[in-house]
């Protein structure tokens, strides 16, 4: 990706979104956006229970607490079908390392699009979640070095589940944006998801609002930059 693709795809998605567990808020506020396997690093999670959350699909949420940190929760991944996403991996690539890449990751949305998906499906449309609305270039210039982007929505396996492998995830600079561009149209998804490899520690700096939404409704603001009214969160 050149430095003009850059400015092309920032310029078209100005915002990211990240779907949290409701109530979530507070403690990445206070300790950042952190992936999976950087939870478990800080919550001293090893072993077996580690490997049930890293490697393995998560049928249910995962609450860790430990004196001194509080609450945290890792989502499920509900939408992940372990037979599908085998059959979609190269033969040397296993699902637990899969799982892992995924894990070490934190991801977001470049589309409202994309978001109402995941805030529709069937799983998730009744409960309510904290949606993070992220300056994208503002996360772009202070984290670049550790920035991936990937073509298809990595952590599905319904109705179809695309190709995918290590190279899935790639650099800003060694990413095919053009080549993208060309098999999807102007209209297409050059980019279907950022991924941020170990999270994001100062997320703060780059929310410009977080909002409880139910579906595709808006529920409240839980916190904004500038809000006259928002939710206890």
């Amino acid at each position: 990706m050149t430095e003009h693709e850059l400015g092309e795809l920032l310029a078209g998605h100005p915002v990211l979104y990240h779907m949290a567990e409701a109530g979530s808020w507070p403690s990445i506020r206070a300790r950042g956006l952190l992936s999976t396997s950087a939870l478990l690093d800080l919550y001293g999670v090893e072993g077996a229970a580690r490997e049930a959350v890293e490697a393995q699909r998560r049928a249910a949420s995962v609450v860790l607490e430990a004196p001194g940190l509080g609450r945290a929760v890792i989502r499920d991944n509900r939408p992940l079908n372990e037979a599908r996403l085998a059959r979609a991996l190269p033969e040397d690539l296993p699902v637990a390392e899969w799982l892992r890449l995924l894990n070490g990751r934190v991801f977001f949305w470049l589309t409202r699009e994309r978001l109402g998906r995941l805030l529709g499906a069937r799983l998730y449309r009744d409960a309510s979640h904290d949606v993070l609305e992220v300056e994208a270039a503002s996360l772009v210039a202070a984290h670049r070095d550790r920035i991936e982007l990937s073509p298809i929505n990595s952590g599905v396996t319904d109705p179809f589940a695309a190709p995918r492998g290590r190279e899935t995830f790639r650099p800003i600079a060694d990413y095919p944006y053009a080549d993208w561009r060309r098999a999807r149209g102007r209209r297409g998804e050059a980019v279907v998801e950022l991924a941020v490899q170990g999270g994001v520690p100062d997320i703060v700096r780059h929310v410009r609002r977080v909002v409880r939404m139910r579906g595709e409704v808006e529920e409240g603001v839980v916190w904004a930059r500038v809000a006259p009214d928002v939710l206890e969160g």
